[in-house]
């Protein structure tokens, strides 16, 4: 493992140049794009006319299929009606045309009848002489239109100069209403002979001499006439709404055009014409489009790694990993449609594409973790797009996306961190429920068995991405030296060898440590630190006392402290010595680097005051400097809440009846004499959460210490602080 350490380091010294960080998103893009070459390539067809189709063929694209859609246009335009309309003015028009003749065969009775009649101002008035019927007949022509009297015949002008005025007026009020109750309704060209016997049904009920009847009846069916016509323009404009008002028919994409075995008959062969199967020239633009596609994710996540990473170590450790994730998340994947293809199944749900979700979130952090789900989902669209080149799979990278979402959610929850196996059967359970959820949304028509496949595959799906996450955490934290949250619950697994060394041979320690591991954790999560660090670096920080145990305070059970018989130079090199043996202890059990520095700078380089005012009163000349642990002083947050914590919670044990008062007065006195002393000048940690870290510290001692031994006075804090 120290090789593949050795070598990722060489890596990472390399990224430090800008050229070598392109390279490798370069590089990276160059592998996605091998992968997906072959899924975006077209696909060649051979077809024959009239031949089977040796291969089930689909649609790859979305086209408009012209020419059903021109027919499905002619066939709804044949089947509108023609529209007629009905000219209601006829009816009008014929009704003052028979008024008028009768008016006129009045007129003409009147001029012609030799009796008097009286004006309305009751003079009398002479009519003139008397005329024969066929001088009538001739008066009564002139004073209508020779279209008029070409279209009636002589007996109907002899019956009407013959008649008196009461029967005109008679046969005037019933043929007006007989003809103008026919015209009202519509009349077709063939319905006017039907139409004019209705008529003259309706005059049959009149009261006239019969020649007078016969005339009426003449004069009714000369009016009646078609009154409904075809109109052009409004039979167009309703074709031309039913024509527009059709769908025009595709091919959709995905859409069998033809199955395997199926004769290519002439309409078949059209479609395939239409969806570019039948186009022999090769094109480019799905290899530029996945060109672009690749390189506008990589440049987005150049971007983000450039931007977004302040530590430029921490940055290059989180390029490396997450560049060897994706490389073995992606060849998973293309391993997987591989096999659904040659199986021809729906294999791909097995893919374990939570995997690297859990990795990184485990390794790095949600963000990038999130990230690289996305990333993959939007390439399974790609890689999993089954027989149809060119088709995105759009339901499938929900699914990868969905899965490594639920895998973070699950992991961000407590006490999770460290069950991955768990979290993989709980992921395998709600991938399961969302794969049908796709089916019954697609409705697809499957099995029982088919269902129990789909179960199954999801099942696979979660179980496998925890397995393999188990199984590769190992390896990434051995090759890049990581402590994961995995690492850091195995080593406060009580029966650790070590834990157990304290334990048994400084069981005073063992107490301490873990009160020390109490309020280190509660005080890192209330400033954002990695409170499970601290814990599990709190059970270690003071392993170098086990091996001179009784030369500590807190194990003296009853016993004479070695101290009150040795000289100053004695005892301080006996206390400093348990930081330099806790740091070489834990490297030779092979402990990460950041629990070794725990146990190195919780001290840092503060003074053993106790000894030193000893040596003082002995040798004037003693200096302060020889007094001092060598160091270094705290880097990470974490050891400087634990190394207050550790000071603290020494103190507060030798108070006795210690109150709120007190503890806030000795807390506080303690970070401000290690900030005075200049403890944190390496450290980035803030006033702000050097208060919070306060705040937590005395909530803590305050429900934990109650009776204690009273503490030394104020001018003497910090003397037997960690003696």
């Amino acid at each position: 493992m120290n090789r593949i350490q050795k070598f990722f380091t060489k890596i990472k010294g390399l990224l430090v140049h800008r050229f070598f960080q392109v390279l490798l998103f370069i590089i990276l893009g160059l592998f996605a794009y091998g992968l997906m070459f072959s899924n975006v390539k077209p696909e060649k067809v051979e077809v024959e006319l009239f031949k089977p189709s040796e291969q089930t063929i689909r649609s790859t694209k979305t086209v408009e299929d012209t020419y059903k859609t021109e027919q499905e246009k002619e066939e709804i335009s044949k089947q509108v009606a023609d529209v007629y309309s009905l000219k209601k003015e006829y009816a009008k028009n014929k009704v003052d045309l028979i008024s008028s003749i009768f008016d006129s065969a009045i007129e003409v009775n009147k001029e012609t009848d030799p009796d008097k009649e009286h004006d309305d101002d009751g003079k009398e008035n002479k009519k003139g002489t008397i005329k024969t019927d066929a001088q009538k007949v001739s008066i009564l022509k002139e004073k209508l239109t020779d279209e008029v009297n070409k279209n009636i015949e002589e007996s109907v002008f002899l019956a009407l100069v013959q008649a008196d005025e009461d029967e005109l007026k008679i046969a005037k009020d019933s043929t007006i209403t007989a003809v103008n109750n026919v015209m009202s309704s519509r009349i077709a060209a063939s319905d006017v002979e039907n139409a004019k016997k209705k008529v003259v049904e309706e005059l049959g009920y009149m009261s006239i001499n019969s020649d007078m009847k016969k005339a009426s009846n003449s004069l009714a069916r000369t009016a009646i006439i078609q009154n409904v016509f075809f109109d052009k323009d409004k039979t167009e404009e309703q074709r031309r709404k039913a024509v527009e008002s059709v769908e025009p028919i595709r091919i959709l994409q995905g859409q069998i055009i033809v199955e395997e075995n199926q004769l290519v008959d002439r309409d078949v062969y059209r479609q395939l014409e239409l969806a570019g199967f039948l186009n022999t020239e090769s094109t480019i633009y799905p290899y530029i489009g996945l060109l672009l596609f690749i390189f506008l994710t990589f440049a987005a996540f150049y971007y983000f790694f450039y931007f977004s990473i302040s530590k430029k170590d921490n940055k290059y450790n989180q390029l490396l990993i997450f560049s060897l994730v994706f490389i073995l998340s992606m060849a998973t994947m293309k391993t997987v449609s591989i096999l659904a293809d040659l199986k021809n199944s729906n294999l791909e749900y097995i893919f374990p594409g939570a995997m690297a979700a859990m990795l990184i979130k485990i390794l790095l952090n949600d963000k990038l973790a999130v990230a690289m789900i996305i990333l993959l989902g939007s390439y399974g669209t790609i890689i999993f797009n089954g027989d149809t080149p060119g088709n995105l799979d759009f339901s499938m990278g929900l699914y990868i996306i969905f899965g490594g979402l639920t895998a973070i959610i699950i992991l961000s929850r407590p006490n999770f961190k460290s069950k991955v196996l768990v979290a993989g059967l709980l992921l395998s359970l709600i991938n399961m429920a969302f794969v049908f959820s796709l089916i019954f949304i697609m409705d697809g028509h499957y099995t029982r068995m088919e269902y129990l496949y789909y179960a199954v595959a999801a099942i696979g799906s979660g179980v496998g991405s925890a397995v393999l996450t188990m199984g590769l955490l190992p390896f990434f934290e051995a090759g890049f030296g990581i402590l994961s949250s995995i690492k850091l619950i195995e080593l406060s697994n009580p029966n650790h060898p070590l834990l157990r060394k304290i334990l048994i041979e400084a069981p005073g320690t063992y107490h301490h440590s873990v009160m020390v591991a109490n309020l280190a954790e509660s005080a890192c999560e209330a400033i954002g630190s990695n409170g499970l660090l601290a814990r599990v670096g709190s059970y270690y920080h003071d392993i170098g006392k086990t091996k001179r145990p009784h030369f500590f305070i807190e194990n003296q059970m009853n016993v004479e402290n070695p101290h009150d018989r040795l000289q100053p130079e004695t005892s301080r090199d006996i206390i400093i010595a348990h930081a330099v043996d806790g740091g070489e202890m834990l490297r030779s059990h092979k402990f990460p680097k950041e629990i070794v520095d725990i146990a190195e700078q919780h001290h840092g380089t503060t003074l053993l005051k106790f000894f030193y005012h000893k040596a003082k009163k002995q040798d004037d000349a003693t200096l302060e400097s020889a007094y001092r642990y060598p160091g270094p002083r705290a880097i990470m947050k974490e050891v400087a809440v634990i190394g207050i914590a550790d000071s603290v919670e020494a103190a507060v044990r030798s108070m006795q009846h210690p109150t709120p008062e007190k503890i806030e007065e000795l807390v506080s006195f303690i970070i401000q004499d290690r900030i005075q002393d200049g403890q944190f000048d390496e450290c980035d940690i803030t006033m702000r959460e050097l208060s919070i870290v306060k705040h937590s510290l005395c909530e803590s001692l305050n429900g934990i210490f109650h009776s204690r031994i009273e503490y030394p006075e104020a001018d003497k804090l910090g003397q037997k602080v960690k003696e």
